[in-house]
């Protein structure tokens, strides 16, 4: 690991949210409650919309499902960073090293880009508008269930390697 980095991974974990999670196991715990209760909103947010956008849910109007559950998702996803990077500053330096957690980044970036250039797409614009999705949003979910999917368990598996 380059010298500046592990200064700067030195740095952050020195910080006092740190410090208070390391010193208190129930602040720690209620951190990480809270970190997987974000998690439940983004994947239970985003799995029924991926599923419903690939036809295999029809219960519901698309054009009145997908804001809700889209918002959700955002709602959920912004908790869990925040939750995620409170955590990250307990071992910094481990999680760094860890192959399952570079994954987890890996996937949680890509989730995200598909997510951001889903809500700019035409196609979206168009399932809010009552339309059928397009061949390419239809695409774009079965992508994202694969990369949320993926980064769930890239994230269990942290602790096992």
């Amino acid at each position: 690991m380059p010298e500046l980095l592990r200064l700067a991974l030195e740095q952050l974990t020195a910080l006092p949210p740190a410090l208070w999670l390391r010193r208190s196991s129930t602040l720690y715990l209620l951190v990480n409650a809270a970190h997987i209760g974000a998690i439940g909103l983004l994947i239970g947010s985003i799995v029924p919309l991926d599923l419903r956008l690939l036809g295999v849910l029809k219960p519901t109007s698309l054009a009145v499902l997908a804001p809700v559950l889209a918002r959700t998702a955002a709602v959920g996803l912004a908790l869990a960073v925040l939750t995620g990077a409170t955590l990250f500053t307990v071992r910094a330096q481990e999680y760094l090293q860890n192959p399952a957690f570079l994954v987890k980044m890996g996937l949680l970036g890509a989730g995200t880009i598909n997510a951001w250039f889903v809500r700019r797409g035409g196609a979206w614009g168009q399932v809010l508008q009552g339309d059928c999705p397009s061949t390419a949003l239809r695409c774009r979910a079965a992508v994202s269930l694969l990369l949320w999917t993926g980064c769930l368990v890239a994230g269990r598996s942290i602790g096992f390697l």
